[in-house]
């Protein structure tokens, strides 16, 4: 087994869930199976941020999420939202992730979700592979997005076909934001700031938690007027 990723947490954040991936040198699985190209099994115990950053670092461009991720469940939710933020993180560096989805019956859920590398089913729809088909279609990186600047945090928001463009600079909304970065529970955000986000979907309810669905971006993949 590689090393573990291990790190610090934020002081007044506990400590999260260790899980299991596993990690490729290339986007291609059947290239990533050869005995050179694989880079074996990562225990993730540090941010999803922090991680992504190491796991390219270490050369990883295609990693394995251990289990589906099921925002239906009210029970998994602390799980759903970490490996929801973790994947967008991933996404983030252009590192594709085999993964599984699990949204419910409404055949147009995984739109919330659309701007993650797409996964290989969406499971609960009538046809998994069909839906996971159509997100693939409309897949493209830095489709919901969200930067720092100067004193402010940008929101570019796609997911919807139009472009929604947010500027954020109030301190509070700023702390509310850290705070999402890896999922939180809903008593943890200011009722009034988390209305806002609520309203604009930038902010999805998985049980008794929260998932910010915007990943963070450092460089624009194309000019920003076109993204």
């Amino acid at each position: 087994m590689n090393p573990v990723l291990t790190g610090t947490t934020s002081a007044h954040a506990p400590a999260p869930a260790p899980f299991t991936v596993t990690a490729t040198r290339d986007y291609d699985p059947e290239v990533g199976a050869l005995p050179s190209m694989s880079l074996g099994r990562y225990e993730i115990d540090v941010s999803g941020a922090e991680a992504a950053r190491r796991l390219f670092a270490a050369g990883a461009r295609h990693v394995t999420l251990p289990r589906p991720v099921d925002v239906t469940d009210a029970a998994d939710a602390a799980w759903a939202v970490r490996a929801l933020s973790f994947v967008g993180d991933l996404s983030s560096l252009a590192i594709s992730v085999d993964w599984q989805l699990r949204t419910g019956p409404d055949p147009d859920a995984w739109r919330h979700y659309g701007h993650l590398h797409p996964p290989t089913a969406v499971l609960g729809t009538a046809d998994p592979a069909a839906t996971a088909l159509a997100w693939r279609a409309a897949y493209y990186i830095c489709k919901c997005v969200y930067r720092y600047g100067p004193g402010f945090v940008q929101v570019r928001d796609r997911r919807y076909g139009e472009l929604r463009r947010f500027t954020i600079d109030e301190p509070e909304y700023h702390q509310a934001i850290e705070a999402l970065a890896d999922g939180a529970r809903a008593d943890a955000i200011p009722r009034a700031v988390l209305q806002d986000f609520l309203d604009e979907t930038l902010v999805l309810p998985v049980g008794d938690h929260l998932w910010w669905a915007p990943y963070r971006v450092r460089r624009w993949s194309e000019a920003p007027m076109v993204i």
